[in-house]
């Protein structure tokens, strides 16, 4: 369907991918993955014929088409979301127009009889033929379809797409891709823009898609979930396995491993034909010998093993100054769009050094709730923040901001002050902007890039409590540890925004669920709150639940002290945990040696006495579980 062979590209002399080559079929589900930079919104862009390479060939067989899912995209103004979907049928409104011109002549022509009108019935006949065949019937009800699955409501179709986000638009030209059918879709980070019931719909889309699709995402459960087939861009090569991407991973791990036994041991092997050359060298009678054993080396064929591109940004999040106990404290805030009500009579309490997760479905007001927070938006009812409060805000769409004719230089020294200005080079060699990447235009960067760079200003303003709206879109996976880790170490307060599991597993103490306009409290991290709501993941939470709900009678504020105290008893409740889970899992393995081989593990030292001590170790931490647990229910 689609050959690529010997592909090369080069910037500025240097090569971003050489000697690539590998094909696509019908059935492929390809994983493009590789850091920030590598590529592959450029191996896209080449693919879909919107930008030229140096070397190499791309062949497709005549009649494939093609379908490209952008980061950035234009609309033309004036259109209802309707309108503009059904710009994916451009062969069905042509043929809409010739029937529409047709009928016009039929309507004011009277002579039945003639040769003239004869012809005009054959064309009406031939067209309406052709109407048919290209699903000129159907194409407004499977528009709807999709629209619908995309998180649309039918009273949105007839908006001006002019009064949507870009969010929303990106949803439009999605929706437009998958209805055109084509042969091979290219999708550059299509969940960024989705909520958790759009990336379900939209995985069992692609599932079913009977072309191929390379998916360029950061989303690993959406990649494992679609994806038969894993490309990696990283130092110029491509790694290609048919496997989903946490088993490619594994897999190229066992590769690796294996690559580096074989080449220790080759170059034991080397070693020694070395040390024999040497010695027969001196010999004049073993002179010859020497001579076929350098012959004999100059034929092996030295064993690579696979290099991997690991550089990462450097991050960490300094304090400003200390703030007080409470930094936050919100009462009654209602925030109304329109007629949609999104928060009704919200009170909040957010002390220092606390770190929060906003959980839920898009819509229930987790953004909107930031933006209040940070004075982005207007709201009714109290907010103030505590003493010394300075915050620092990086936005759903941090990168929209960046101006695309400034350089990444500009840009950064543009935000800097006279204190800081100096620190500019440094910071961005921090975020891998190095030597002449720093002279980039931002409109050349990849997205991933340019939240880097978002990330890298960020820096360059003092704060103490960060408030954090889905950080992780655009970041490579290795990007996503880096900023993890750094708000593991961030000593002030957070507030994240975040749909991602894997990235908020251990990084928050309290968690607030939005639903109904209104907020719950979870004070635990991530998984608390999850086994608290009885799920698996955050996907079941953000799915609509479609039975009835029975409305909870509102609680009544709880004190400060009541607060502390089911905070203090959460984290011991989780160390407790943590500490049943470590044991658990030792026992286990002991289990298993026993049942492999009893005899000679009961005759280590001491076996029992240390083996009964772990399980009355365990009946005492699941004791203290209990009384934790009885405890935070009274409360």
């Amino acid at each position: 369907m689609l050959n690529v062979h010997d592909l090369s590209v080069s910037f500025q002399g240097e090569y971003l991918f050489d000697g690539v080559t590998f094909r696509l079929g019908d059935g492929d589900r390809v994983g493009l993955i590789g850091k920030n930079g590598a590529g592959k919104s450029t191996m896209l862009r080449i693919l879909s014929g919107e930008q030229e390479y140096d070397t190499g060939q791309i062949a497709t067989d005549k009649e494939t088409t093609l379908g490209f899912l952008k980061q950035d995209i234009d609309f033309v103004e004036g259109r209802t979301v309707l309108e503009e979907s059904y710009q994916a049928f451009e062969t069905i409104q042509k043929l809409e127009r010739e029937l529409e011109e047709i009928n016009t002549q039929l309507a004011t022509r009277t002579d039945y009889e003639s040769e003239g009108y004869h012809d005009i019935m054959v064309a009406l006949t031939d067209v309406q033929h052709q109407y048919e065949l290209h699903g000129g019937y159907n194409y407004q009800g499977e528009t709807e379809r999709i629209l619908l699955g995309l998180g649309f409501k039918r009273e949105d179709f007839n908006k001006i797409t002019d009064t949507f986000s870009g969010g929303w638009r990106m949803r439009i030209e999605l929706a437009k891709l998958l209805l055109q059918d084509n042969d091979v879709l290219l999708l550059d980070e299509p969940t960024n823009h989705l909520d958790i019931e759009s990336i379900i719909w939209l995985e069992g889309f692609l599932k079913g898609y009977r072309g191929a699709v390379v998916i360029v995402s950061h989303d690993k459960m959406f990649l494992d979930n679609v994806t038969n087939r894993t490309i990696e861009i990283s130092l110029g090569r491509i790694y290609d396995y048919p496997k989903p991407y946490t088993e490619f991973l594994e897999l190229r791990k066992d590769i690796k491993e294996k690559q580096l036994a074989a080449q220790k041991n080759q170059q034991k092997e080397i070693e020694r034909t070395e040390k024999l050359v040497e010695k027969f060298r001196a010999k004049a009678s073993k002179a010859s010998m020497a001579q076929s054993l350098i012959k004999k080396l100059d034929k092996i064929e030295r064993i690579e093993v696979d290099e991997d591109d690991n550089s990462v940004m450097t991050l960490n999040f300094p304090v400003s100054v200390v703030p007080g106990k409470v930094v936050i404290e919100a009462g009654s805030i209602s925030k109304s769009y329109g007629d949609k009500q999104v928060l009704r009579n919200i009170d909040l309490l957010i002390e220092r050094d606390s770190k929060t997760a906003f959980v839920g479905q898009n819509g229930q007001g987790k953004s909107t709730l930031a933006k209040i927070i940070v004075g982005d938006i207007n709201y009714e009812g109290s907010l103030k923040l505590g003493h010394n409060v300075q915050l620092g805000y990086f936005a759903q769409n941090q990168a929209e901001y960046l101006d695309g004719n400034k350089t990444v230089l500009d840009t950064m020294i543009d935000a800097a002050n006279e204190k800081n200005r100096s620190k500019v080079r440094d910071i961005l060699g921090a975020f891998l902007f190095r030597g002449e990447e720093v002279d980039k235009y931002v409109r050349v960067l990849s997205g991933g890039e340019r939240n880097r760079l978002a990330l890298a200003k960020l820096m360059l303003q003092p704060f103490n409590v960060l408030v954090m709206d889905e950080p992780t879109n655009h970041l490579d996976i290795k990007s996503k540890n880096v900023l993890k880790d750094a708000l593991k170490r961030f000593e002030g307060t957070l507030i994240l925004v975040s749909h991602d599991r894997d990235f908020l597993q251990g990084l928050t103490n309290v968690v607030y669920e939005f639903k109904d306009h209104k907020i719950r409290e979870y004070l635990g991290d991530v998984d608390f709150y999850l086994e608290q709501r009885e799920i698996t993941n955050l996907r079941d939470v953000e799915k609509t639940d479609k039975k009835a709900i029975k409305k909870e009678e509102p609680k009544e504020a709880k004190s400060y002290d009541v607060q502390r105290k089911q905070k203090s008893l959460s984290n011991r409740l989780s160390k407790v945990e943590s500490q049943i889970a470590s044991l658990e899992r030792e026992i286990k393995a002991i289990d298993a040696k026993l049942q492999q081989d009893y005899d000679a593990t009961v005759a280590q030292v001491n076996f029992f006495d240390k083996y009964q001590s772990k399980k009355k170790q365990l009946e005492k931490l699941m004791e203290e579980w209990g009384k934790i647990s009885e405890e935070m229910e009274a409360l």
